[in-house]
């Protein structure tokens, strides 16, 4: 069952398989559970069946797969794109990573099949900076459902409560005060949260009943676009990691006495990055495949260090960047520098060398980057089993 909406606790994602085997919402809409096993008895070309016996019924080891082997691209960026609804992340990220035939790719943060818009993929070098790109604010319009909640505050569960109240936008707005700032929310069932190791969605499944504890997320604005009817409203959110959208419908409808689900939802910022930064699929597509009218394919990325537009630059020069890239420190004292602690990184002559923290007035690298002096795409050899 597809359940999660994309605010939820999601662990940072590198892909180099094609494979996003640590969704929060691939796992909870069931992305984890799409690989099974073959077990057919089709004829194989060597006179086997497919499950290792010879025709006249003797066991014969199968003869070892040779390995081949396929170029692909050391590609560096981001590309920001707009997830169509439909799509698990892991589909969206496997699609554009097979037009660029990356050899490292890896998302910031999962959109469920149902949602839509900004999934940030990051390729290459891009994949070190995607924990920052996760902790920034997400902006998210949806619509509200009003007189029934589900047991999945979205539209694909069954219906848990009904009511014939529908509340007007009065009301709606003298409510919306109360879930805005630092506020208790409660998780929905079918989510990522682990309960004694296991995640809640599994639980959920096996009809175990379970009770969510409440945690404290930021919310830092919500407020109503449009009420396109009776039966539903739009609301558009900006709040940090871990909240739950469709814990917000939720909420809301149970406050008004009307319950509530979430119908629709769209992402349209992460952290840096939002609409202006779309990229759809047929325009990864139309540039794949050498279009005339499409624009080459690094040119839908956006460069590595676009994640850190919200951190504090360190100019240095190019001894220095020798020795960052060495993970070796250098001195800055006497420099106009952030307070101890913060997250900054190092450029020289524009190009991105460093991420660390000033110690003891030192910056100390914690992350370099050995980034090409202009845009490439770089082929490599990898070995496919």
């Amino acid at each position: 069952m597809n359940v999660e909406d994309p605010a939820v606790e999601a662990q940072p994602h590198v892909d180099t398989t094609g494979r996003d085997g640590s969704d929060d919402h691939a796992a909870a809409h069931g992305e984890g559970d799409q690989e099974h096993a073959e077990t057919g008895t089709e004829q194989a070309d060597d006179g086997r069946t497919q499950d290792g016996r010879a025709e006249d019924g003797q066991n014969r080891r199968k003869p070892k797969r040779e390995q081949r082997r396929r170029a692909k691209r050391i590609v560096d960026g981001w590309l920001i794109l707009d997830k169509p609804i439909g799509l698990t992340s892991t589909e969206a990220l496997g699609i554009v990573k097979r037009c660029y035939g990356a050899a490292k790719a890896g998302h910031a943060g999962t959109l469920d099949p149902l949602a839509t818009g900004c999934l940030p993929l990051a390729f290459g070098e891009a994949t070190k900076t995607v924990p920052y790109v996760f902790e920034g604010r997400k902006v998210y319009r949806f619509t509200v459902r009003w007189g029934a909640e589900t047991d999945t505050d979205d539209s694909e569960g069954a219906t848990v409560a009904t009511s014939d109240t529908r509340p007007d936008v009065a009301a709606v707005e003298a409510v919306l005060p109360s879930f805005i700032g630092r506020v208790e929310q409660v998780p929905p069932r079918y989510s990522a949260i682990k309960i004694d190791g296991a995640r809640a969605y599994d639980l959920a499944r096996e009809g175990e009943v379970i009770e969510m504890k409440s945690r404290v997320v930021e919310i830092d604005s919500l407020e109503i676009v449009g009420v396109p009817d009776a039966d539903h409203l739009e609301l558009e959110t900006e709040c940090g990691k871990g909240t739950y959208v469709r814990a917000i419908a939720r909420d809301l409808g149970r406050l008004l006495g009307c319950y509530g689900h979430v119908s629709a939802l769209r992402r349209l910022a992460v952290g840096p990055f939002d609409e202006e930064d779309f990229v759809t699929l047929d325009e990864v597509r139309a540039s794949a495949e050498g279009r005339e009218d499409a624009p080459a394919l690094p040119e839908l990325m956006l460069p590595v260090d676009t994640a850190l537009a919200e951190m504090f630059e360190l100019d240095v020069n190019r001894v220095e960047a020798s020795r960052l890239l060495r993970g070796q420190s250098i001195i800055v004292r006497g420099r106009d520098l952030p307070p101890l602690g913060e997250t900054i990184y190092a450029t020289c002559a524009g190009r991105l060398v460093a991420l660390g923290e000033v110690e003891q007035g030192a910056f100390v690298p914690r992350r370099v980057f050995h980034l090409a002096a202009q845009d490439t795409h770089r082929r490599v050899e990898v070995e496919e089993g």
